[in-house]
């Protein structure tokens, strides 16, 4: 029986995985972990749970990102203060400019840019510097 999600597995462009440790593991907040010594320079890893979920993200992919893909990993936080702090922190990284900021960040305060519905909780989402596409909720 399947009991997790061990990792989900990102791309971006080649020559990018320090942006992806700027916007995953300084802005996110991930722990940026060893990878294959074969692949050092074509993955990034971060565990995301102590339990040992992961991100994994590639930047050997022969096929460019698509910047308004709908392929997305929901990260789910502890609390709604905990929701809005990290909103805050993504879209503070957006209007920085600084290496790796997301592509695009619903804005605090704004109504979040997917679906509409009852079922659907909390949320917010962000495209990282690559255009992965990433949904946060309770």
């Amino acid at each position: 029986m399947i009991t997790g999600i061990a990792h989900v597995n990102l791309t971006v462009p080649p020559g990018t995985l320090e942006q992806a440790a700027e916007f995953y593991g300084n802005t996110l907040g991930f722990t940026r972990v060893a990878v294959p010594v074969l692949q050092k320079d074509s993955l990034a890893w971060f565990d995301i749970t102590p339990k040992g979920q992961q991100i994994h993200i590639s930047s050997n992919s022969p096929v460019p990102n698509e910047p308004t893909a709908s392929r997305h990993p929901c990260f789910k936080l502890e609390s709604p203060e905990k929701l809005n702090e990290l909103r805050e922190r993504i879209w503070a990284h957006f209007e920085s400019g600084r290496e790796g900021k997301p592509m695009a960040a619903d804005k605090p305060g704004d109504v979040d840019s997917g679906a509409k519905g009852v079922e659907y909780p909390t949320r917010f989402f962000a495209r990282d510097f690559a255009g992965n596409r990433l949904e946060f909720s309770l």
